[in-house]
């Protein structure tokens, strides 16, 4: 199925995957599926490593997830260190395997990398080439609060607005104040651009890692938040995740009750937090 279609059907829920490097991630990941698979996604991402580092890990599982699962699997895929001829390859493995949905994404080269730009700049462009290959139903990210690299944020909202009106929907990275995600949306109406705008959840389960990750994306992390967690670390780890979901369901409720059209879970490759909101929300 499309993802363009299951949108015009009602509100789509969605997990995000990312490529196993070792036996042991292997055995996560395909547990994580099999849990998750019950849930009845929408449908499923995978993302793709900087520079292609995982191009051919990225491709080999979202052809395994449509193949072996029955779940709609869309990839992931930057223009950063490639040229325009490896991504139109790439593409058309995706086409000729019968993926029908891509998340195109700018990106960044590797750390410390010493490859080409590529040829392309922006995650538009890489709209464009798809729509050159085949039929695909495109996405595109967006910040809520926004992209640390843009200089202001009416910049990336018009940028934003650029590329999402060649896509199909966006999908957002993860934020805890909702007041960001409809800030966002209402700046794409007032710019022309009516796409669903699918919000991105990150429970926050571990303070270290999700304070290291909202850090490099550039995200605020609330004081209160860090406080509902401090408070709860005295009583160890399962007191922690506790919180975490509680305060990512409400987040949830607050997005559906408000219009979102979507949530996507970026689940680590675990399932624990995924099924608990899902509970909680009574999906």
């Amino acid at each position: 199925m499309k993802i363009a279609d299951a949108l015009k059907a009602g509100p789509c829920y969605s997990f995000e995957f990312f490529p196993p490097r070792s036996e042991e991630a292997e055995r996560n990941l395909a547990t994580a599926i099999r849990e998750l698979a019950p849930l009845a996604p929408a449908y499923v991402s995978v993302t793709y490593g900087a520079g292609g580092s995982t191009r051919d890990r990225t491709h080999d599982l979202v052809v395994e997830i449509l193949r072996d699962t029955g779940i709609t699997p869309m990839a992931h895929l930057t223009c950063a260190c490639h040229s325009r001829q490896e991504l139109v390859d790439v593409v058309t493995r995706y086409r000729d395997a019968g993926i029908e949905n891509i998340l195109a994404l700018g990106g960044d080269p590797p750390a410390d990398s010493d490859q080409p730009p590529g040829e392309l700049k922006y995650a538009s462009e890489l709209v464009d080439l798809i729509r050159g290959v085949g039929d695909f139903s495109i996405g595109v990210a967006a910040h809520p609060e926004p992209h640390p690299h843009s200089p202001s944020i009416e910049e990336d909202r018009r940028r934003t607005a650029e590329k999402l009106s060649k896509a199909d929907f966006a999908v957002t990275q993860f934020f805890f104040d909702a007041r960001h995600y409809f800030d966002l949306v209402e700046s794409m109406h007032a710019l022309g651009v009516d796409k669903p705008v699918i919000a991105g959840i990150m429970p926050a389960t571990s303070m270290r890692s999700i304070t290291r990750m909202s850090e490099l994306q550039g995200s605020e992390f609330p004081r209160e938040l860090a406080a509902k967690l401090e408070a709860a670390e005295p009583d160890g780890p399962e007191a922690v995740h506790r919180v975490g979901v509680e305060e990512a369901t409400r987040l949830c409720r607050e997005l559906l009750d408000r219009g979102a059209p979507g949530l996507h879970f970026f689940t680590l490759n675990r399932s624990m937090a995924t099924r608990e909101i899902y509970e909680a929300l009574g999906l």
